[in-house]
């Protein structure tokens, strides 16, 4: 897929703009190349309860810490973004993880491109219909 092949070349500067809080100048860039429709938002709804669940909650809320030295995991549907809130920070983060404590975990290896897109837009359709 293009939009996949577009993310393959970002260079270590996209990393470089993770660290730490705020946005990702480069990311902010990427915009989900999956059409959002009925049955890619069931396939993300699917995807994100058996992947994201687990930390996040499974209404994407946020989800008490694994260990005690650990922060809870966020909520991913109101308007706080610690790593920016664009289609593409959101991709950015779930395929790298949030460096360097890597407090997120990468998921790049585990799920495809288009299944981290197809997770995107639903959290981005959940996020419209919580508010």
């Amino acid at each position: 897929m293009a939009g996949g092949l577009f993310v393959l070349t970002l260079s270590a500067g996209v990393l470089a703009g993770q660290e730490g809080s705020g946005g990702n100048p480069e990311a902010a860039k990427l915009h989900n190349p999956v059409a959002v429709t009925p049955e890619s938002l069931a396939a993300g709804e699917t995807l994100f309860k058996r992947r994201c669940s687990g930390c996040h909650g499974a209404d994407a809320k946020g989800g008490p810490p694994k260990e005690d030295f650990m922060k809870p995991a966020p909520n991913l549907l109101d308007a706080k973004s610690d790593h920016g809130s664009t289609e593409g920070e959101m991709f950015f983060v779930i395929k790298n993880g949030v460096p360097p404590e890597l407090v997120m975990d990468a998921w790049g290896e585990r799920l495809s491109d288009t299944e981290i897109w197809t997770i995107v837009g639903y959290l981005r359709d959940a996020a419209k219909k919580a508010q």
